[in-house]
């Protein structure tokens, strides 16, 4: 296997060291292969947020298995999280499952371009989108953390519609508007940014975009692969209350397996085959066990006080770990929204992508090292947010914290 692992930032390139070899995973908690445990704040990059391997959620698996693992045809159970997902987010009317947040948003960017019969399209510097050749400009992630330029393979001719600005300036997405009339698409973002590390949209940013999107007849999609059903149950659409006009789904709504979902206004979707003409389609989409683990993690994230929970541990560790870089005397600048967190050490504040490459990577790869011998388990990149679940308790983020205080003591 290239780097000996099955996607990048895994290889701990970035952070130094060998990766830690999973063996099993339950609630909070994950052990390697030599029986060491760790608290978890990766969650399988945001979809355990009930914690891992949820007995409810088992147990709806193990009775899914009985009946099959693939169809390849209708499934009841493609209904029922259908019209959860339609009833929670905001801009959905109608959606279609797919297999992964980057077949999600290869399709809905077809969608834009088929609906709108325009070709170019709006991203931001460090968004990330999944791994299509369209996407990889100046994207975040892997390819943020690696340092790779954009990507080799991928022909000119199809990033030359791909045009980019930094997140939260909306006076440069208005000069792009300006220099391409009624060329553009739509603009795609991460509402708040997770792929090159926590970034949180300045106030009025999110509401100038979708003004924006509406005066030059272009359409708006958000991007909540990580954010969806994360950072409030309709996601970041009903966290701000901006209603995009297409949205992409993941992570969280396979309940930790393979899964994505593209959705929006009804007028739109249906330009998606077979209803009409824009292809798209998957053998193994919309499989009853992605489904079933889906419907039984929705299901739970409907008990009251969730998010309540969520936000009161996740600000508890975002919080103690600013407050323990400032008494070490390490700069350092992040926040939380709900069960999504970061930190950078560097000064701040950090509203783009130009501004997180200021941070110290060198120091956070000892950071990282140092939490890890000390039984944490954090997303090994300066440039990927890290998510809390339901599972943490008050005492887990206690333990965080007094090994981050070890560790920030001697850096």
């Amino acid at each position: 296997m290239p780097g000996g692992v099955s996607s990048p930032v895994r290889a701990f390139k970035s952070v130094g060291g060998q990766p830690i070899v999973f063996d099993h995973v339950k609630g909070a908690y994950v052990w390697d292969v030599d029986g060491n445990q760790y608290i978890d704040y990766v969650g399988t990059w945001g979809p355990a947020i009930c914690g891992h391997a949820h007995p409810e959620v088992i147990a709806a698996l193990q009775a899914a298995l009985e009946k099959g693992t693939s169809f390849g045809a209708p499934c009841a159970l493609e209904n029922v999280l259908a019209e959860m997902v339609i009833a929670a987010v905001p801009s959905i009317e109608m959606v279609r499952f797919v297999n992964s947040g980057t077949e999600a948003c290869m399709a809905v960017l077809r969608l834009i371009r088929a609906f709108t019969k325009r070709e170019k399209v709006i991203k931001f510097e460090g968004c990330y989108h999944g791994h299509a050749d369209m996407f990889l400009v100046k994207a975040g992630s892997g390819v943020a953390t690696l340092g790779l330029p954009d990507s080799p393979g991928v022909p000119k001719s199809v990033t030359s519609n791909t045009l980019t600005a930094p997140y939260n300036d909306l006076e440069a997405v208005k000069a792009l508007f300006e220099e391409n009339p009624e060329e553009i698409a739509g603009v795609i973002l991460e509402p708040v940014v997770g792929n090159a590390g926590f970034i949180t949209p300045d106030a009025g940013f999110l509401e100038g975009l979708r003004e924006l999107t509406q005066e030059y007849g272009a359409l708006l999609v958000f991007d909540e692969v990580m954010t969806g059903f994360r950072i409030a149950y309709g996601g970041a659409q009903e966290k701000f209350g901006i209603t995009p006009d297409l949205t992409t789904l993941g992570k969280i709504i396979g309940g930790g397996l393979p899964v994505g979902a593209y959705g929006g206004r009804r007028d739109i979707m249906s330009m998606v085959a077979p209803a009409g003409p824009m292809y798209q389609a998957g053998t193994l989409s919309g499989n009853p066990l992605a489904m079933t683990a889906g419907i039984k993690t929705l299901e739970l994230l409907q008990k009251p006080g969730t998010y309540e929970y969520l936000d009161k541990i996740t600000k508890q560790l975002a919080d103690g770990l600013l407050a323990i870089a400032k008494e070490t005397d390490n700069e350092a600048c992040g926040g939380q929204i709900s069960a999504m967190f970061g930190m950078f050490f560097c000064p701040g504040p950090v509203h783009n992508y130009e501004d997180a490459k200021k941070a110290d990577t060198n120091k956070f790869g000892r950071f990282h090292r140092g939490m890890l011998e000390r039984g944490i388990y954090l997303a090994p990149s300066q440039f990927e947010a890290g998510f809390t679940s339901c599972a943490h308790t008050e005492a887990d983020i206690e333990k965080t914290l007094q090994a981050a205080r070890d560790v920030m003591s001697s850096l």
